[in-house]
């Protein structure tokens, strides 16, 4: 009895670590998109909640957001692999799979780096606030001669950031629960963890 116990047991551990998935570290998010996203998220945060409206700090912080948003524009055009817009663009069909992949709860690995839905969100974002700049500086300048809508669109704008920045963050976090992935970590670090597996990512 105790021989065929230690045989089971030996058989058991076998299996096991065919069964257990194994996991890896990639490198995602460069350091570029990562010094871009959080200094422009401290920038909106800044403006936002502490600097004083149409005062010289809160135009130069405004000014130095859009910079950039620009310079992270640019980098989606010549940048890494997944920095580039050619590699998360929200088409329907990578839409359509990244909502099948969410259905099933598990990382969409098509899109390690921002997915469809995510990457609406930015493009969003980044619309708003290079508005932002563009109505502070016909504010200032007054070009266009009416300061009151342009001070109306600005406003509009700067108001819409209190629904979409939070909205983001609540993405962000309940996309990590459902797909078991600390986005707001990968952010920081740059990698994220896959499941490895026999068709893995060229």
């Amino acid at each position: 009895m105790s021989r065929n116990n230690d045989t089971d047991f030996i058989d058991n551990a076998d299996v096991m670590p065919a069964t257990t998935p194994r996991t890896r570290q990639v490198h995602v998010w460069d350091i570029l998109v990562r010094i871009t996203h959080w200094t422009v998220a401290a920038g909106i945060f800044a403006n936002l909640l502490f600097t004083e409206d149409g005062s010289e700090l809160h135009e130069v912080v405004g000014y130095v957001v859009v910079g950039l948003v620009v310079i992270r524009l640019l980098w989606g055009l010549v940048g890494t692999r997944y920095a580039r817009f050619t590699n998360f663009f929200p088409t329907p069909t990578r839409l359509k799979r990244h909502l099948s992949d969410l259905s099933a709860r598990r990382v969409d690995e098509q899109h390690l780096g921002h997915n469809p839905l995510a990457a609406f969100m930015m493009f969003t974002l980044w619309a708003v606030i290079i508005g932002l700049g563009l109505t502070g500086y016909l504010m200032e300048a007054k070009i266009l001669g009416n300061k009151d809508l342009m001070e109306g669109v600005h406003e509009f704008l700067a108001n819409s950031l209190y629904l979409l920045v939070p909205l983001h963050i609540i993405s962000a976090i309940v996309v990590s629960y459902w797909e078991r992935q600390n986005l707001i970590k990968a952010m920081i670090t740059g990698n994220k963890t896959v499941t490895d597996k026999s068709d893995t990512m060229k």
